[in-house]
């Protein structure tokens, strides 16, 4: 198998590919969940970026702007993005996207510059790989999940949200023309992103909580939200929402299990939020971010997935 083979092929049938010798553990499963948080997909061909990074309030941010903005009013978006950071090219071009509809995107770096662990390798095993062989490479993918595990543990609440407060702190000065013209902030999230745009529709937010940019607000920081296969959400991160906001899910995801997202349907429902789930089946953890795939069906997913998150803004 070629690395182009490798670099092509979907995640599901890296964990489905059949072999007489060996089948991959759970730990090479679960990685195939965790690359997509960390390692872009090929980028489409002909594809690139338009917009640039600047600075606002100490904090790197992807800027991308409607061609005729400021002559035509836009609405502000910020874009959360997954490990791949705001240097992605994927990720640019999805913010690029956004805003060739209309939005000014801001796209923020979360990580502080620190790029998440990952790597071009994916665990496969065939008949022309040795038993060694395959012991070796299952070795390295347990090793990088391990890396990907601890990774996410230091993504915390205290590290991003203060990065996220200085961002909109910014906004409101830089960019109020967009933001009246929205009567508000929306925001898009991505894998690790995802849960941030929870986070910042939560409808009250105490002074302690955001020392460092003096921040304080008492009620959701957006006006409406959307996010596609959230990664590390808890059941608390559904309570108290009081933005509206259209979920893109994976049946099955290891990231972000069938469980917690039933859990938060109950609790969105019991406090009469406004919201919206889809729940996509046969695609990877990560489909929804710009990338190319082998099977026209998951990139048909994807753009079905643009479309709903895209609607949900537009119509709020």
């Amino acid at each position: 198998m070629t690395e182009v083979d490798i670099a092509t092929k979907a995640p599901e049938s890296d964990a489905q590919q059949d072999s007489s010798t060996n089948e991959p553990t759970d730990a090479s499963q679960q990685m195939g969940e965790h690359e997509h948080c960390v390692t872009d997909r090929p980028t489409p061909a002909g594809q690139g970026s338009t917009g640039e990074i600047i600075k606002l309030n100490g904090v790197d941010v992807y800027i991308s702007k409607p061609t005729d903005y400021p002559h035509t009013p836009s609405r502000l978006l910020l874009l959360l993005t997954g490990g791949t950071g705001i240097k992605s090219t994927n990720n640019q071009i999805q913010a690029d996207i956004y805003a060739s509809e209309g939005f000014l995107v801001l796209m923020p770096d979360l990580f502080g510059g620190e790029k998440a662990p990952g790597g071009k390798d994916t665990y496969f095993a065939d008949n022309s790989t040795s038993l060694l062989e395959q012991v070796k490479l299952k070795a390295v993918e347990i090793a990088k999940s391990f890396m990907i595990d601890m990774w996410l543990a230091r993504i915390t609440e205290a590290k991003i949200m203060p990065i996220l407060h200085k961002v909109i702190e910014a906004a409101h000065e830089e960019y109020a023309d967009a933001i009246k013209y929205g009567e508000g902030i929306y925001a898009v999230g991505y894998c690790v992103g995802g849960r941030y745009v929870l986070l910042l529709a939560k409808g009250s937010h105490e002074a302690g909580n955001d020392e460092e940019s003096g921040m304080v607000k008492a009620g959701p920081y957006i006006k409406a939200g959307a996010l596609a296969h959230a990664a590390s959400v808890t059941p608390d991160d559904f309570k108290n929402l009081q933005a509206p906001l259209s979920l893109v899910c994976v049946e099955n995801d290891a990231l972000f299990t069938d469980e917690v997202r039933k859990v938060g349907e109950d609790i969105m429902t019991q406090d009469n939020l406004e919201h919206e789930v889809q729940v996509y089946p046969g695609v990877p953890h990560g489909f929804a971010v710009t990338g190319q795939y082998q099977e026209s069906a998951i990139m048909d997913a994807q753009v079905t997935a643009y479309e709903q998150m895209l609607a949900w803004v537009k119509d709020h």
